[in-house]
Formats: structure tokens, sequence, C-alpha cells
């Protein structure tokens, strides 16, 4: 079908909307909130179009192309309404730019300069809106909010239905739903697809920033797996782009005296996950065995299916373990005070926010993690400190560690926990050849056609297992009347894994979760050591924990119902 633009022919597609067309051909349509994965498109009003023959504009966003349809994107009409929507768009939404992530890749400042709007044309009309925080890991502030619903699809397609607009009219607001018994799970999808930074992460880049300018401390980051193929993004590099070594360069020149890999954590979490699993499968007891390393996935199983909680696996997640090992290990090697030390995670997760403040995960009454930077607060001080993040050399991390083995690169991927659990219990099985289990790959199956969730089956000694990987936590209710059928799971609450995590750069669709987690896979099948037990420096990590009997008090965690009645 045969469309004009702008006085340009195009072949369009069936069932095309103009701005996709726009955005295939390369024709600049400005628009706010739209996300291709969000159905709720156009409110905003902001990508009009002219079409001939027809008295109203017509939004971008939602209008299908048809043949011989005659488009104007800039025509004197759309200019004028554009300008008019934008400046009603500023007086519903109050600036609080100097602190905020988005500054320096905000659209809607963009479109400001590019209109030149006045955006103190109108008076603010939210300034008495709540901001709303839950936990210290995501917050809504009604201030800035613009009403576009994206924050209240996002949580809807994650099955958890916390978001909901009360009042109509100018009086609208954004707000928790009224039932006690729907909690946040601190996922941060809302923030991944607010234009507007109005859901967004609870900020501790100005706490980083000040206990960096502290010299009494010894201020150190560690940085997880999907950090490194995602941060990139922030500067223009290539999607998937593996910026691990540009990281260690960045932190140095930001101030932290030492830097480490999250990956040395998660092969320590394999090796407990994967002895855990074994010895479950061997007693017969609390089968299925979950996964545990998804702090939006415990919130979820806490206050919505707690009887599931013994099930859990007790092995902390990676950048607990990680923060652990620093803060015992190097420190009493490098001679240094635990209590000086503190410890910046750097991770594409709001949920670690969450969860680095549980008291259950404290060493001697202390956080083993003492602030939680998204990949978006990363990439913002960066920016700030006009750091020109691209331009980096490389340099290494803290050499004290390593940088973990290809099973712990994966786990930034949906499957990868699983995945690095399994070639390890396949070792500690006695199946000693080398070469099989680094070949080694679960053959899946989509669970009853979903995609989203795989099943497959392994042998393990004699015994085969039948195990199953969830990505996007509202796919959860699906597999669970089925349970029973499976030995070992593995969930994650963010489609595509910690890839689409609720820190990461903007946009975050499929496409390009696929492509991070691509990059993750690269980076393990060039590695050397694919396996965690083959991490020899961890070995000796995890050897000194046992000979001190600190198992419990570094290795493993509780979970307690969180459910309200």
């Amino acid at each position: 079908m045969q469309v004009i633009i702008d006085k340009k022919k195009i072949e369009a597609q069936k069932d095309e909307t103009i701005l996709e067309l726009s955005q295939r051909v390369g024709i600049f349509i400005p628009y706010l909130s739209y996300h291709p994965e969000i159905t709720n498109k156009g409110g905003d009003r902001v990508a009009l179009v002219e079409i001939k023959g027809e008295n109203k504009l017509k939004s971008a966003e939602t209008t299908k192309v048809s043949e011989g349809m005659i488009i104007f994107t800039n025509s004197d009409k759309v200019k004028k309404f554009r300008r008019l929507n934008l400046e009603l768009i500023f007086a519903s939404h109050i600036e609080k730019c100097a602190d905020c992530t988005l500054r320096f890749n905000c659209r809607l400042l963009e479109l400001a300069r590019l209109y030149q709007i006045k955006i103190s044309e109108f008076s603010d009309r939210k300034t008495s809106r709540k901001t709303y925080k839950f936990s210290n890991a995501v917050e809504i502030d009604g201030t800035q909010c613009i009403d576009c619903g994206n924050c209240i699809e996002a949580c809807a397609l994650q099955g958890i239905n916390f978001l909901e607009f009360s009042g109509k009219g100018y009086r609208q607001e954004l707000r928790p739903v009224n039932d006690k018994k729907r909690v946040c799970i601190h996922c941060g999808q809302c923030t991944n697809v607010c234009p507007v930074a109005a859901a967004q992460e609870q900020m501790e880049w100005p706490q980083v920033e000040e206990v960096l300018a502290d010299k009494t401390k010894i201020v150190v980051a560690q940085f997880a797996p999907a950090a490194r193929v995602s941060i990139g993004e922030e500067f223009g590099m290539k999607v998937g782009t593996n910026c691990a070594k540009k990281i260690n360069t960045a932190l140095k020149k930001l101030g932290f005296a030492h830097s480490f890999d999250i990956n040395f954590g998660a092969d320590i979490t394999t090796m407990i996950e994967a002895e855990e699993l074994l010895q479950r499968i061997k007693d017969n007891k609390k089968i299925p065995l979950f996964t545990s390393c998804c702090p939006a996935w415990v919130s979820y199983v806490e206050s919505y299916y707690p009887e599931l909680l013994p099930h859990l696996t007790t092995a902390r997640s990676p950048h607990i373990h990680s923060a652990g090992a620093i803060k015992t290990y190097f420190a009493k090697a490098k001679g240094l005070d635990r209590r000086q030390i503190k410890v910046v995670s750097i991770v594409p997760c709001t949920a670690k926010k969450h969860e680095a403040a549980r008291a259950e995960l404290r060493y001697r009454k202390e956080p083993l993690v003492d602030y939680v930077l998204t990949v978006r607060e990363f990439a913002f001080m960066l920016k700030k400190r006009q750091i020109d993040f691209a331009r980096l050399k490389d340099s290494e991390t803290e050499p004290f560690f390593n940088d973990g083995t290809g099973a712990a690169a994966i786990y930034g991927a949906s499957g990868g926990v699983m995945e690095s659990a399994l070639r390890t219990a396949l070792y500690l099985s006695n199946f000693k050849q080398k070469k099989v289990i680094d070949n080694f790959q679960l053959k899946f199956q989509n669970f009853s056609g979903n995609k989203d969730i795989k099943e497959a089956e392994i042998m393990i000694g004699r015994r085969k297992l039948r195990v199953a990987v969830v990505s996007g936590i509202a796919n959860f209710q699906h597999i669970l009347p089925h349970l029973r059928r499976y030995h070992y799971i593995e969930v994650m609450a963010c489609p595509g894994g910690c890839v689409g995590g609720g820190g990461q750069p903007f946009p975050s669709t499929k496409e390009i979760k696929k492509a991070r987690a691509k990059a993750l896979r690269q980076i393990d099948k060039n590695k050397k050591d694919r396996c965690a037990h083959e991490n020899k420096v961890m070995l000796e990590y995890l050897n000194w924990v046992k000979t001190n009997r600190l198992e419990e008090k570094l290795l493993h965690t509780k979970y307690y119902s969180r459910k309200r009645t």
C-alpha cells in the first residue's frame, strides 16, 4: 500500500501505524509517552499529524495507515497544537531537572527546546500531589506525573495491578490501589516506561557522592553482569557492547578506591545453590527448589505466596555474596577496617535497593551493601561529571578477586542462573568430563506455547530432573498449578531477566533485551573457565568461610511471610 508523508511517496505495511511507518523510513515525528510494548498510546497528544480530508488532527501513535493516505507531520496546524499540548504537559509536570536522572536525555526537555516552549507559561497545577515511596526502591512523584498511564499498564503486564488513576478531569491522580492485599514488589518496570521520571528509582547517587568525598571511608564499587552490556547505550554505543573494562576506568575517575565484578559473587551463588539442589534431591524434600537471586521475585513470594518460602534456595544473591567477601576476606587480607569500607552495587535492578536493606542480610548488625545504584544512576553520575564514557580506556578490576567464570556472566539473562547451577551440579555429581560440561546446554521447550516459560529435562546421576525457567513475574501464574512436576525452577520478575531490569537505560524493548542477553552469552562462550567450580580464587574464599564457620552469616539467608490479610 502506498501513502504520502510530507510529499514523499512511501510503501506502507498492513496494520502499520503512522508513527511506526515514520520511524521505519526515518521521518521524524515527535512523541513523548510512546513505548512499542505499551498499548496505552497517544494520551499525551504530542505525536499529532494532519491527514488530508480530516477535520481533526490524528495521533500518529494510534492511527493506522490506509491506501492513498496523505499525511502532514509538520503543518502550521500541527505545530500550533503540538506546542499547546506541550505547554499543557509542562503545566502538569513540576520540573525537578537538576536532580533528575533523565536530565541529560529527557525527551520532554528536547521537545521544549525544539518548539521553543516557555515552560513557565502555565502555572503548575499539581504542587499538592503526593509522592508515594515503595520501600526504599521505587517511588512515584505525583507532581511530575503527566497522566499517560504507562506505569499502570506496565504494572498490569506484570500481573501486580498495584497502580490506578483516581478522580476525573483535572482531579485525576495516580496512586496505589485501595487494596491492602496488593503490594509493590519493587521490580521497577513502571520506571522503565515513564517518559518524565515521575515513576523512578529512589535515588542513592547523592549519598554515594557524599561518601566518595569522605576521605575517612574506603569506597568500593561492584557491578553486575547485565550492567556491562547496557551502560554503553547511555553514551551512544552499540547495544550489547561489553563495557566491563571501561566501567573500571569510569569508577576510578569518580573516586572509587577499588572496583569489583559481581560475577565473582555469582560464582559463589552458583556453588551454594548447586550444592543445595543436590542435597534436596537426595533428601527428596522441599522440591521444587526455586532460585532466589531476583529480589522482586522473593518479595512476590513473601507477599503473595508465603507457603512457597521453604522452596526458595537459601543462597544469598550475587552482589550480597561478593560484598560479604569484600568486607571480610578482602578486608582482613588487606589489613582494612571493614567498618570503613562502603560497598556500592551498580545493578540493572531497583529491587536490589530493597534487598540490600534487609536485616537478615547484615553482617554483625551492619549492611554488607551500603548503597545501590541503578545503571541509569551510574550513567547520570558520569554525565554530571562530563566523563565521556565511550572514549575511556580499558582497565582491570581489583586483582584480589577475579571477574568470575562464563557461568557467572549469563546470570543477567533469563535461564542463566539455572544453567550455571546445573553445570556445577553435574560436576558435583561426579560427572567429571570437562568438555561435556562446557558444552552443556539445556534443550528447552515452550510450556503450553508460552515463550516466556520454558521447560527441559536433564539427567543428573541416574535421576531425571525436570526444570523450568519463568521470565516475567506474571507468567508464574501459568506454571503455578503445575509446580509438582518440576525439581528446579528459575523465576525472574523482569521480562528477559536482569537485562530487562527496572534500572536499565531507556528504552528497554524486546529487541534490546535480546541483544543484551546475546552479548552475555558471548562473554560466556569466550571464557576459558565456564563453570563456577573452576574459579579457584572463589573456592579458596569458600574454604575460608567454612573453616571459620561463617556459612550462615555470609552464604545463606532466610525469608519471612509479609502477606497482608
